[in-house]
């Protein structure tokens, strides 16, 4: 099994925990290709957080939504700054906590909080908003969300829908990589069959991986690449739909939604997967030249 990538060439995306990820791969024997594709960016001054600690600290935040674990420290470190730690901590305490998953439950923990919410696998918007129907109904309610980069507009829309008075809290960006050369590279080498397997672990990867091959004139090659010739692997349900926006149907998507479980997905059936997808190009392919002939 630890054999089962040798020989095949896997571009991973991942920024932060690209060390881990290329760790990952080289257990399994393939052979990593570093493409990072995201910087995430804290805002140095959020905007919303002299509001956000005033509405806290006035018991007028009754449901917050904690999507993930870097926001959840920022937003509460925010908040801090702007009013004292024991008053923040205590209103959080009252209010009901929801967490998208362990990240945002762990970041808790240092400031003595829990979630009154775990939203189970695969955390994605509609998990939130089962989680809420089911243990804490809306309607009426002001609900905060700690967003990740961009707003989650279906998951907005859905809580508004309910009665619900909304509030998004941006707290950091996603831009493109200083360096951006690494991410070039990788598109050369997918688009001229050098690779087999694109790992992807955030739909903004996606956006930005099309940007910048669009940028060098490669956009059409590289969607080419990813739907006809390369395995392509997401995270999870929210990646995947990036993916599906773009017109990119992910051929392995592991059955929980963390990196170690990606990577063995994709050791385990990543090879036959790549076989079996160039086998349906090659027959799709055959049957259009059919076509044109006849």
């Amino acid at each position: 099994m630890s054999q089962s990538l040798t020989g095949l060439h896997v571009v991973s995306f991942e920024s932060r925990l690209k060390s881990e990820t290329a760790a990952l791969i080289d257990k399994h024997g393939g052979r990593v290709i570093i493409a990072p594709a995201l910087k995430e960016v804290p805002l140095q001054e959020i905007p919303e957080a002299k509001p956000f600690a005033e509405a806290l600290c006035s018991q007028q935040v009754d449901i917050l939504v904690l999507m993930t674990g870097v926001g959840t420290t920022l937003l509460i470190n925010a908040a801090i700054a702007q009013r004292p730690k024991a008053d923040v901590v205590l209103e959080l305490g009252r209010s009901a906590l929801v967490c998208r998953g362990p990240k945002p439950s762990a970041a808790l923990k240092p400031f003595g909080l829990r979630p009154t919410i775990l939203v189970p696998e695969p955390n994605t918007w509609r998990d939130i908003v089962d989680s809420l129907d089911a243990e804490r109904p809306v309607r009426g309610k002001r609900v905060y969300i700690q967003e990740y980069g961009t707003r989650n507009e279906d998951l907005i829309g859905a809580l508004r829908d309910r009665g619900a008075t909304v509030t998004s809290l941006k707290l950091y960006n996603w831009s493109l990589p200083d360096d951006t050369a690494p991410l070039k590279a990788a598109i050369l080498k997918m688009v001229r069959g050098q690779a087999q397997i694109a790992l992807f672990t955030a739909g903004r990867q996606v956006d930005h991986l099309l940007l910048v091959a669009q940028e060098i004139g490669l956009a059409p090659a590289v969607r080419r690449a990813l739907i006809n010739e390369m395995v392509v692997a997401s995270i999870g349900p929210m990646t995947t739909e990036a993916l599906e926006k773009q017109g990119i149907k992910p051929d392995i998507v592991p059955g929980h939604p963390k990196l170690g479980h990606l990577v063995l997905a994709v050791a385990r059936r990543g090879r036959i997967t790549l076989a079996e997808k160039l086998e349906r190009t090659a027959q799709q392919s055959g049957a259009l030249s059919s076509a044109f002939r006849r």
